[in-house]
């Protein structure tokens, strides 16, 4: 799975803002599907994107170091990596029929402009997927340093697909590569799209929320393992290599997102008012934190003087535009933006605060692995950093409206005009719940046999093992079927 998730989280804008009387009957249903459907598959394109580095790391460390836990703990999760990768599959092949579906208007004119960064991130999908399957059947039946490097192309399919996927929002809040003549799109420069300005550091911004997301979820699985006593070094390695990614990730996205915020007050004004709630101009601007907009008036939040201007501009003296300064109907829906914004901030800071004191305590000999209270807290962190991850697509996301393409199409205008919409989202609906359902069913189903013993879970297909001993004793742990990294070791312990 890579991260054709995000094809449609620009598009997340879905009830938030005003239809508006002229709207067309299909904006609402296809807000509301788009919104579930990708609010929905960003997780797994996350995992997608960041479990190969990481099943990599845990895999070379069980080859270099012959521990049996390690490779253990890569086998286990390149199952669970199988499992999310075909329900991403299928939710991300319902994506690609919604492009055209929901926002005609966007790929209609803008189809050739889009295309090639979408064709790019196919390619790089099936390349994923192909090397997924080849990492999967060759534990036992490949040379171990082989075996292992099948991981990378997975790692670099994630990056690239990422990247052009990320590159196409970018164009949407900054559009470039083509031209408007006589109401028809030319002169398409294909490039110049997957090079826009913005796509770097909104590249960055996503890659790093993808380590943060998959970091902190499945180091939350192994701290609810803890909880329930399972202290054995599988539950603390399982816990420590995830929360190392998570930590770099939540260290080095505060900067990412600071940067990337600064350009806000020059490419995308009135969503840098709706983010501060600055409804007039100010010169130095306050930072607030909380409050929400009340019959046009900002309420119940607290103020730090000058601090606005700093942190949206990058310095104490430059003015944030309020927006009084914009038409009414350019503004974006302030207080889902404005509040999206600060959720988004304020999980991660929560979440970078607690990573600094768990290796600032480890460094001093304190080891909260052995703290209830921590234990819980990184349980919740799993959720708090999907929950970051869904208030800055919807922040950016809503913050650019009412365009589809800043200051080229307006969303109304890409929308489908066909009311019977709200049937295509009843159904995405039920299919996107029988997917909840069966993936957590399925993998219950794997950690409750892995507690039970059963390293090698049977496959519906593929041949009998005829030898493992490429991971034998030289090599890794496995002396012959049936007997997988560390079986009989690691009884109780979760996935």
């Amino acid at each position: 799975m890579s991260s054709r998730t995000e094809q449609g989280l620009f598009l997340v804008a879905h009830v938030l803002s005003d239809s508006g009387s002229g709207a067309p009957p299909g904006l609402l249903p296809a807000r509301e599907q788009m919104a579930v459907s990708l609010g929905w598959h960003i997780v797994l394109a996350c995992f997608g994107v960041a479990f190969p580095t990481m099943i990599f790391v845990m895999h070379r460390r069980g080859l270099v170091r012959q521990d049996p836990v390690a490779l253990g703990l890569a086998r286990r999760w390149s199952k669970v990596s199988a499992v999310l990768f075909a329900i991403g599959a299928v939710s991300g092949t319902v994506l690609s029929f919604e492009m055209g579906l929901l926002w005609p208007g966007l790929m209609g004119p803008f189809g050739d402009v889009l295309g090639f960064p979408f064709a790019l991130e196919g390619l790089s999908f099936f390349i994923e997927a192909v090397f997924l399957g080849i990492y999967l059947y060759g534990w036992g039946r490949m040379p171990p340093r082989r075996h292992l490097l099948m991981l990378l192309p997975m790692a670099v399919a994630g990056v690239v697909g990422t990247y052009c996927v990320v590159s196409v929002n970018a164009w949407m809040n900054m559009p470039t590569g083509f031209r408007i003549v006589d109401g028809a799109v030319t002169d398409v420069d294909p490039w110049a799209v997957l090079f826009n300005s913005g796509a770097l550091l909104s590249f960055a911004h996503m890659w790093v929320a993808a380590f943060m997301v998959v970091g902190f979820v499945v180091s939350a699985v192994y701290a609810a393992g803890m909880l329930r006593g399972r202290r054995d070094a599988h539950h603390r390695l399982g816990f420590l290599v995830p929360f190392v990614f998570a930590t770099a990730a939540a260290l080095a996205q505060p900067v990412i997102g600071h940067v990337l915020g600064i350009r806000l007050g020059e490419t995308q004004p009135s969503k840098l008012a709706a983010f501060e709630l600055a409804t007039e101009t100010e010169q130095p601007a306050p930072l607030r934190i909380g409050g929400v907009l009340v019959d046009g008036e900002a309420r119940w939040y607290l103020e730090i003087p000058k601090w606005g201007s700093f942190i949206a501009r990058g310095s104490f003296d430059k003015p944030v535009r309020g927006l009084d300064t914009f038409p009414a109907a350019d503004r974006p829906p302030v207080n889902i933006t404005h509040l999206a914004f600060q959720s988004m901030i304020g999980i991660g800071s929560l979440l970078a605060l607690a990573v600094t004191v768990f290796w600032f305590l480890r460094w001093r000999g304190r080891d909260l692995l052995r703290n209830r209270w921590f234990l819980r807290f990184a349980v919740v962190a799993g959720p708090l950093a999907v929950m970051a991850l869904e208030s800055g697509w919807i922040a950016t996301e809503v913050g650019r409206q009412p365009w589809t393409v800043w200051e080229v199409l307006r969303t109304e205008d890409a929308a489908s005009g066909n009311p019977g919409l709200w049937w295509s989202f009843a159904g995405v609906c039920v299919v996107y719940a029988g997917m909840t359902i069966g993936a957590y069913v399925v993998l219950r189903s794997m950690a409750r046999r892995w507690r039970a013993g059963e390293e090698d879970l049977p496959s519906p297909y593929g041949p009998e093992v005829a030898t493992v001993d490429a991971q034998g004793p030289k090599n890794g742990p496995e002396k012959g079927p049936g007997k997988g990294p560390g079986k009989g070791s690691e009884k109780g312990s979760v996935t």
